[in-house]
């Protein structure tokens, strides 16, 4: 099972990493760049990932088990996780990931994705829905919201698709701000991820902004 969630995780990886890519005319407008070398416009309202978001507004905040801080090396942002419970490592310099996560005893995994550039969240959404149906094409984005985490605004994703026949879930949060971006995910497979939520969410709610 370790083998396959390592396969979810480097396709995702491969993709976030060198999928399509975002960037904004000499007019001001946010535009996709595909991999076959055309664009669309970010906001086009036919794009079904343009639907409005929604604002949750229950607080969220670390979780007193989360004892530890992991902070990213590449700009202001970090995570609070229990120790007890969860295991990470840092990634290698040719990894599309910073940190990686590991729930100790499960197949519950997750890692901490981040780039020196601030990309606005609509356009943020955009890429990693696009780049995520690269490695699959059926993926379906089944929950989605803004949630207040430690006094911060973040986009929460929920995503469920089929990558080499497996189904699998993915769900994170994704955050930008003029220092940087971060897509926090966790994922294991669609039927595993169902008896996770509090432990997805303990982690999760560990984001803060340094």
């Amino acid at each position: 099972m370790k083998n396959l969630i390592s396969t979810l995780a480097i396709l995702l990886c491969v993709q976030q990493s060198f999928g399509q890519m975002n960037a904004i005319t000499e007019n001001g407008d946010a535009v996709i760049l595909q991999n076959d070398g055309t664009w669309r416009y970010v906001n086009d309202s036919n794009n079904a990932a343009s639907t409005p978001i929604a604002v949750n507004t229950q607080t969220f905040s670390k979780n007193a088990t989360a004892s530890f801080l992991v902070k990213s090396n590449k700009f202001n942002i970090g995570l609070w996780l229990n120790p007890k419970s969860w295991s990470f490592k840092k990634g290698t310099e040719t990894d599309a990931y910073e940190y990686q996560f590991h729930k100790k005893g499960d197949d519950l995994y997750g890692m901490m994705i981040t780039e020196k550039i601030q990309i606005p969240i609509d356009a943020l959404k955009e890429v990693a829905i696009e780049n995520a149906k690269n490695a699959a094409p059926d993926l379906v984005v089944t929950k989605q919201e803004l949630r207040n985490v430690n006094g911060i605004q973040v986009l929460m994703m929920q995503m469920n698709g089929t990558i080499q026949g497996i189904r699998f879930t993915y769900f994170g949060y994704y955050y930008s701000n003029e220092n940087g971006t971060v897509q926090l995910l966790t994922y294991s497979s669609e039927t595993l991820m169902k008896g996770y939520q509090n432990e997805l969410e303990a982690l999760l709610n560990g984001f803060v902004e340094l």
